[in-house]
């Protein structure tokens, strides 16, 4: 069913429900990698030192999307105020030496760095970004200039959508010289 908006508050409003369910699947995608790097961090090293509690090991949090600030957002996190079982640390140290490549404060062949890894997994390499842009054709939220390329009329040429106006226009740049 179309929504007809009249402003740009409107459209906020009608875009919000979509908004909010689009950011709760980025956030999870995040918190996956977040586990993921987690867990490799448990497996990858058995201490002989210390005993372990696994606090670390359960600390990821994700708080699902809400309305902030005319946008949307979700928060992932180490949660190491949960982390209270250790001896002589914050939970804070133990998030911190797990992002240097520290195990317990000892340096092992084991070299993870959770949170920057998790950043590079998701962030930093575009995986967020296409994410996003796959969530939204899907949802059918479209920026204002899109190209994709696409056989036509057995040439390949190019879609651009342009804002003209009141109407989205189409455009083809035919790849046949002098055309």
């Amino acid at each position: 069913m179309a929504v007809h908006v009249k402003n740009m508050k409107e459209l906020a409003k009608a875009l919000q429900p979509t908004l909010l369910k689009m950011t709760d699947q980025l956030a999870d995608r995040v918190y996956e990698t977040l586990n993921y790097f987690l867990q490799d961090y448990y497996a990858g090293y058995e201490p002989s030192s210390y005993q372990r509690t696994k606090d670390f090991l359960f600390s990821a949090v994700k708080v699902e999307a809400q309305p902030y600030k005319g946008g949307v957002r979700a928060c992932v996190y180490i949660n190491t105020d949960a982390m209270d079982s250790y001896r002589n640390v914050s939970g804070y140290q133990v998030a911190k030496w797990s992002n240097e490549g520290l195990h317990g404060g000892i340096e092992v062949d084991h070299k993870p760095h959770v949170w920057d890894d998790t950043m590079r997994e998701t962030v930093d390499n575009g995986e967020l970004l296409r994410l996003a842009l796959r969530l939204s054709k899907e949802q059918r939220i479209f920026s204002k200039n899109i190209k994709q390329r696409e056989k036509y009329n057995g040439s390949i040429g190019e879609r651009i959508y342009r804002q003209d106006g009141r109407k989205w226009r189409y455009y083809k740049e035919s790849s046949k010289a002098g055309t």
